[in-house]
This record gives C-alpha cells, sequence and structure tokens, in this order.
C-alpha cells in the first residue's frame, strides 16, 4: 500500500505538478548546500588564500594564486600541533568518562533497577533544568579544593575538564531510554545460564548498545571539542590549553589568512566525526530501541 502524501498520486502525473515540484527539490537542495557547506568551503578556501585576497575579494577564486604555506606557517609558527594533541587528549578523555559513567548508570537505573532507582532517576532528570552558569562558580571551587585530597589542586589538570563532563544527565538519560528497550527475555535468559552483573553488562547489554554508543560519542566529542568558557577557567596554563581557548587568544597576534588557516585545521576532527557517524547520527538508529532477536 503506498504512503499517503500532500501531492497525490494523479496529481504528481500532471506536468505542471512535477515542474514545481521538481523546481522546489532543486532550490531546497541548493539552498541547504549553500547554508550548510558554505561556511565550510569558504574557510577551506581562505586557508590557502594570501590576507590581501580574502579581504578585497572574499569569494573570488585565489585570484593571486594559492598560498598553501599558511597551513604549515599555523602548525609550526601558532603551536597548532600542540594545541591540536591538546584538544585531542581533551576530547578522548571526555569521551571515555561520558560513555563510562553513561552506560553505568543507565544499566543501573534500567537493567538492575535498585528500589531506590525512581528517586536517583528523578534526580538525575532535575539537573537537566539547573542552568550550567549557576554550577560554574561552586563547580570551580571543587576543582581548586577537591574534597577528601587536601591542599591538592585540579587546576592544569585534564581531570579538571573530564570529570565534570562526565556527569551529563542527558547521556545517562539516553542510555537509560535505550537500555529500556532491550528485550527483558535475553537478560532473564543469561542469569538463568548463570551471568552476574558485571558478566551480564560486557558480554549482553553493551554488545546490543552499540548504536547508542555511537551517538553518545559523537555527543562527547563535539562537545568536548568547542567547549570554550569551562578548559579557559581551569586550565589556564597555555602549555595545556586546547583550540578553542588558544585560538581567540592568538587571534589579534595573527595574520588573517594564518588565523584562517588554524580554523580550518581545528574544524578537522568535527567533520571527520561526522563522517564517521553520519548513519548513526542521521538515522537517530540509538533512539529507535528496535532490536530483533
Amino acid at each position: 500500500m503506498s504512503e499517503r502524501t500532500i501531492v497525490s498520486a494523479s496529481e504528481r502525473r500532471r506536468p505542471g505538478t512535477r515542474a514545481g515540484l521538481a523546481v522546489t527539490h532543486v532550490f531546497l537542495f541548493a539552498t541547504l548546500v549553500i547554508a550548510g557547506l558554505g561556511p565550510i568551503l569558504w574557510l577551506a578556501k581562505a586557508a590557502v588564500t594570501p590576507t590581501q585576497d580574502t579581504l578585497q575579494q572574499p569569494f573570488a577564486l585565489w585570484p593571486n594564486g594559492i598560498d598553501w604555506e599558511n597551513l604549515s606557517t599555523a602548525w609550526n609558527d601558532i603551536h597548532i600541533d600542540q594545541y591540536f594533541f591538546n584538544t585531542i587528549v581533551i576530547a578522548a578523555g571526555a569521551w571515555l568518562t561520558q560513555l563510562f559513567i553513561a552506560t553505568t548508570a543507565g544499566y543501573a537505573l534500567s537493567v538492575l533497577r535498585p528500589k531506590y532507582a525512581p528517586i536517583l532517576n528523578g534526580l538525575v532528570l532535575a539537573t537537566l533544568f539547573i542552568p550550567g552558569i549557576v554550577l560554574l562558580v561552586p563547580l570551580y571551587l571543587t576543582i581548586v579544593n577537591p574534597p577528601l585530597l587536601g591542599d591538592v589542586s585540579l587546576l592544569n589538570s585534564y581531570l579538571a575538564v573530564w570529570l565534570p563532563m562526565g556527569a551529563n544527565a542527558f547521556n545517562i538519560l539516553l542510555v537509560k531510554r535505550f537500555f529500556d528497550s532491550l528485550p527483558r527475555e535475553v537478560f532473564e535468559a543469561a542469569k538463568t545460564d548463570g551471568a552476574g552483573p558485571f558478566r551480564l553488562f560486557w558480554s549482553i547489554v553493551l554488545p546490543m548498545s552499540k548504536p547508542i554508543l555511537g551517538v553518545v560519542s559523537v555527543f562527547a566529542i563535539i562537545a568536548a571539542w568547542k567547549d570554550y568558557l569551562w578548559p579557559m577557567l581551569v586550565l589556564p596554563d597555555p602549555a595545556v590549553q586546547p583550540l578553542s581557548v588558544r585560538l581567540p587568544a592568538v587571534q589579534s597576534q595573527t595574520e588573517l589568512d594564518v588565523f584562517l588557516a588554524a580554523l580550518a585545521i581545528a574544524t578537522l576532527i568535527p567533520i571527520a566525526m561526522f563522517l564517521l557517524f553520519q548513519n548513526v547520527f542521521l538515522r537517530s538508529a540509538g533512539l529507535g530501541g528496535a532490536v530483533k532477536g
């Protein structure tokens, strides 16, 4: 049976209707390409364009040639390589922390289901209604003087970035929602065969949860890659700061063409992440929860 749409099958057979739909589709496609890819393509062009050409003819394709030296200058003179590495370390640690906490907390709330699980679920949900800016000062004071650690400070330590990012209520609820949709018959069969809580989590739940793990991974890495305020506060030493903090700091001391080249380099990882996980991200496979077997 064919699906019902706004335009009926008989109307689609009319030449005027087909022409109108074709024009509309082309217009929408062109608009989306320009709005979505336009800024990225322009940045890629400007990264290898001399400053004067960018200022005088911003949309011209290299009127005076391509300047590949911009990329090497941005990489070496601005030390983009060091800040790029710092950003990768921060993103990798944030990814591991968020994935660990989201999966274990979601497993406890959804599969193990202790008596106080509804209370914990309500507390986790309540944190979504607290603005992040409200928690900024108490969280910073906790990092400066962590409890149970005496006079030890986490400033200029990547733990100061990883640990707060791990406490992500949205990811916990997202994973819990997916775990709720998994078939309980599989869990009962595994328990009957003698699987304990850890074995059930590692051998049964995680292999069935690859879609949601991909979604959480994308969210975690992109959020860590673009975060600016918190890394700036807890990582005051430029030697350990990520690209999101260092690029605005060096903008006033850098030529425009070199700065744009640095920005282009900084976008490589987010673009690569989207290309790798585009099927999971676009289809929202992790949110569907359909499991067969």
